[in-house]
């Protein structure tokens, strides 16, 4: 549960940050992908979520962005919002504020949003402070864990089915180490969410 649905004492943390938004009259979820746009697995996501009429957010990570101008504006196309996730995957902790915002920046340039997430959902208290002043920060609700190979697909979906709750900011991945998982669990994920009565809805951008 730890890493699935963060604790309230981490949350507590990043109080600046979006770990769940609730809709008042609405029972919503918010599906977001992290890592793409990649030829390998972003046009499938958006077959899937076209196919189940779900709009959804990607966080791209600006150097793939680079690589496949012609993936990012298909993902704006199909009307889904979409963030930026760092121009190299940094992960917070191992570079120290101004580098990391620098990279944030160079990403902004190619992507172009407010919505912010951090590699691993981790930043220091510095970053932090400094990233607020010109973007949203957006965390999660539920880590699904489809990049893990110490995980399964059905796996994947059981922690959808036991951590999703109204309002959740829940994580997949469209990048090739969750490729057999997120395929599995996805559809599946979309399809029991859709049975409780939820409502899909991208981030607000």
């Amino acid at each position: 549960m730890w890493i699935e649905q963060p604790p309230f004492f981490y949350r507590l943390l990043f109080t600046e940050a979006i770990w769940r938004i609730l809709q008042r009259g609405k029972k919503v979820v918010y599906l977001t992908f992290d890592d793409g746009p990649i030829p390998e697995e972003t046009p499938w996501v958006l077959d899937v979520l076209d196919r189940y009429g779900v709009k959804a957010t990607f966080f791209m990570v600006g150097d793939n962005v680079r690589r496949y101008p012609e993936l990012f504006e298909e993902v704006k196309r199909r009307g889904h919002s979409y963030g930026n996730h760092t121009m190299h995957h940094l992960q917070g902790l191992k570079v120290d504020a101004k580098t990391f915002f620098r990279d944030i920046t160079e990403a902004d340039r190619l992507i172009g949003s407010i919505l912010f997430r951090p590699p691993h959902g981790i930043i220091s208290p510095l970053q932090t402070s400094l990233i607020k002043r010109h973007y949203n920060i957006i965390m999660y609700d539920l880590v699904t864990r489809d990049y893990s190979k110490r995980v399964s697909g059905e796996e994947v979906l059981d922690n959808v089915k036991r951590y999703a709750r109204n309002g959740s900011i829940i994580v997949f991945h469209d990048s090739k180490k969750a490729h057999v998982n997120m395929r599995y669990a996805l559809p599946r994920a979309i399809e029991w969410l859709k049975e409780q009565g939820y409502e899909f809805l991208p981030l607000p951008m």
